[in-house]
């Protein structure tokens, strides 16, 4: 069989198209709040980005965007925090922050995924 005759894989072509395969893949593992940020918008798009997310609460992420989730210890965060303690408007952010990340991932159907989803405190 020559190689004009194999059957064409149109998943190597959607892989192309993932934000998280054209760009560095350390961007989905950075230490750097903003950069998790980025890599949480640039998910944004992604036609697999609920599979994403779904296939990483089933695997309990240990870190990492997936599915434009921050994931931290196997749990979903609102946002990395920089070190040091964070002040006291930064912890209503995320109070709201979670509702919002539990808000989405209901709307996706997610949160019955393994008796709901566990959110970080």
């Amino acid at each position: 069989m020559s190689l004009a005759l194999a059957p064409l894989d149109v998943s190597v072509e959607m892989e192309a198209n993932l934000p998280c395969r054209k760009f560095d893949p350390d961007l989905w593992f950075s230490d750097s709040p903003a950069e998790l940020e980025l890599a949480k918008s640039l998910c944004g798009d992604c036609p697999l980005r609920v599979e994403c997310l779904a296939g990483a609460v089933e695997r309990a992420e240990p870190w990492g965007v997936w599915g434009g989730e921050i994931f931290e210890r196997g749990a979903v965060v609102p946002r990395k925090r920089p070190r040091g303690r964070p002040r006291k408007e930064d912890l209503a952010r995320d109070a709201a922050l979670r509702v919002e990340a539990e808000a989405r991932l209901a709307a996706s159907g997610l949160s019955e995924s393994r008796n709901a989803v566990r959110l970080a405190a």
